[in-house]
């Protein structure tokens, strides 16, 4: 600037403040420490119901869950310092639940304790959490393994075969007393290998191919190979006569393929594909269809004479918390026999919580996946969006097909409730997905911050 020939300088105005995202670590170790404590307050309310005093190992349980969901919430406030804050606390509050519904159950089968041992389970499954957060840096590296995954995937689907049946199903490898069920492994790795797949062929999946009616079919090319993983891993779930994953997997591969085209009518082609399959299934497989016979008439048992089966006792318990439940402890539903502390866990939840409380349990499950799929539509890249829609589409999906079949809603089909049931490879598989969602959702807050590293 110049001013009767005299030149002035001029500074530059000041840039504007960067204005960073708050990263919220405070407020979830707020939400840690109150799920905690929800968890210690039950444990001890089952104590004072069944003996009047406090349980002996009440300060012990609180002490090692707190230190699990302590060092948890170090991790991510270290590794992932943007990931969402609700994640790790829901994980917290219902693997806490689960500990203190087992617990309550061994009350009533002290010869059968399960709570130890899903206590270790729990261990090992917020050590795997943690590993997962330090060492995946980048939820992208999964995307070059998306064939290794498949191949896992089916070498762990197919396994259950060469071992004997229990309950008339094929789901578990036991060995030396040890049992481990390996289709929850798969079904986080064929998440992986859907996401990773589709976001690499989505546009041909979308735009390519043949038009049938409103469908818009792709070329066998491109869809060939996934729905071939699909029909494989289905064929197996099959031979092991386990309805309830087939549902899971189908479920996942038709969610993964909507979002992956935004073609609306490929729901409709799997509702279509998923009854028909559901009706052959039905009538071929006479386990499916003694468990279709008993969702149809529920009650049959009894006005034979024969007592009440395990769906009538589970309705039962259902009806009998009501609107606030009977209380934790006071509760009938170990009646059901011996899938009460597994597939029927819930049941228990909804005779001594009652309507409010199982409600709540709802909740922390439907606010779990509503931050998955928040996660994963912040995502700027595909493969991330299709990675945290398919791993929340997961706990939808078992949390409905569970739910449904204790309540009469459709026929039972055997899966353990996440975090809830009894199950050291459910628990452990469920804390695996909290830790790619907590990955995922640190990415998405990360580029928006400025601070991506890709």
């Amino acid at each position: 600037m110049s001013k009767a020939g005299i030149t002035v300088a001029t500074a530059d105005p000041p840039p504007p403040a960067v204005r960073r995202l708050p990263r919220r670590r405070g407020i979830e170790l707020a939400l840690i420490v109150l799920a905690v404590l929800l968890s210690v307050y039950g444990y001890c309310a089952v104590g004072l119901a069944r003996h009047g005093t406090l349980p002996p190992g009440a300060a012990g349980y609180g002490a090692g869950l707190g230190v699990l969901a302590l060092l948890a919430h170090l991790a991510v406030r270290l590794r992932a310092p943007y990931a969402d804050p609700l994640l790790l606390p829901i994980g917290v509050l219902l693997n806490g639940l689960g500990l203190v519904l087992i617990y309550r159950l061994d009350l009533e089968t002290p010869g059968d304790r399960a709570a130890p041992a899903q206590l270790v389970w729990s261990t090992l499954g917020v050590a795997l959490f943690i590993l997962v957060v330090l060492l995946l840096r980048d939820h992208r590296v999964l995307q070059r393994y998306t064939y290794v995954c498949v191949v896992a995937a089916l070498v762990l689907l197919t396994l259950p075969i060469l071992f004997p049946a229990v309950n008339g199903a094929r789901l578990w490898i036991r060995i030396a007393g040890f049992s481990i069920q390996p289709g929850e492994f798969a079904k986080v790795l064929l998440a992986v290998f859907f996401a990773a797949y589709l976001a690499a062929n989505r546009n041909a999946l979308a735009y390519t191919g043949r038009r049938v009616w409103k469908l818009q079919l792709p070329t066998g090319r491109v869809l060939g190979p996934i729905v071939a993983v699909w029909l494989v891993s289905v064929g197996v779930l099959i031979l092991e006569r386990d309805l309830g994953t087939s549902l899971l997997f189908f479920g996942l591969f038709v969610v993964l393929l909507y979002v992956a085209t935004g073609r609306t009518g490929w729901i409709a082609v799997g509702l279509l594909l998923a009854s028909l399959g559901a009706v052959a299934v039905g009538r071929l497989e006479p386990h499916v269809h003694g468990r279709i016979e008993t969702w149809l008439h529920p009650f049959a048992s009894i006005e034979a004479g024969e007592g009440a089966n395990q769906l009538a006792q589970s309705l039962f318990a259902f009806a009998e918390g009501g609107l606030l439940g009977a209380g934790l402890g006071l509760g009938h539903s170990y009646l059901i026999g011996f899938a009460v502390k597994s597939d029927f866990i819930l049941a228990t939840a909804g005779e001594e919580l009652g309507l409010a409380g199982i409600s709540a349990v709802f909740l922390l499950y439907g606010l779990l996946v509503e931050r998955g799929f928040r996660a994963g539509l912040a995502q700027r890249e595909p493969f991330g969006r299709l990675l945290a829609v398919g791993l929340a589409s997961l706990v939808a999906l078992q949390v409905f097909v569970i739910a449904g079949g204790v309540t009469g809603l459709i026929p039972l089909t055997g899966m353990a409730m996440p975090f809830l049931a009894q199950g050291g490879s459910s628990v452990v598989t469920n804390w695996a997905i909290v830790a790619l969602l907590v990955r995922v959702s640190d990415s998405a807050r990360r580029s928006y911050d400025g601070q991506d590293t890709r």
